[in-house]
Parts: C-alpha cells; structure tokens; sequence
C-alpha cells in the first residue's frame, strides 16, 4: 500500500472514530497515535517529494544578453 493510500485511510480512521463508542480514555489514545502516524507520514512525503523535485536556476537579465549578442551580430553584418 502506498504512503498517500495508507494517509487517506488515516484520515477515513480519524473521521469514523468518534461514531465507534470507544471510552473517552481509549478514544484520546488512538487519537493521538493517529496524529502521530499521519505526521510522520506528512514529513515522509514532504521529504521525498523535495527528493525528487529538480531545482530550476532562472537566469536573470537572459532578455539582455540576447539583445547584446544580437545587437554584437548586427554591427558584425554591417561591417
């Protein structure tokens, strides 16, 4: 089972519990243990995702370059 299928069921979990009639005490417990699981889970992915994401340099002043070289090839022509 996937991380992102195993998040979704913890957030089905966290809806249903409540309506299961567990006493308050059990109940605070697997609510907790629940928080626990989906944090962890959270980080995991948020981790894995910066993992995989390339990081686009973007180059500033790139219109200005152009235009210096065009303007380079230009007077270059006229010669």
């Amino acid at each position: 089972m996937s991380k992102v299928k195993i998040l979704l069921a913890f957030g089905f979990w966290i809806a249903v519990l409540p309506y299961l009639g567990f006493p308050y005490v059990f109940k605070n417990i697997l609510f907790t243990l629940s928080g626990f699981a989906i944090v962890y889970l959270s980080y995991i992915l948020s981790k894995e995702n910066k993992e995989g994401e390339e990081k686009i340099i973007f180059e500033n002043f790139s219109e200005n370059h152009d235009f210096v070289e065009k303007q380079n090839e230009n007077i270059e022509n006229v010669k």
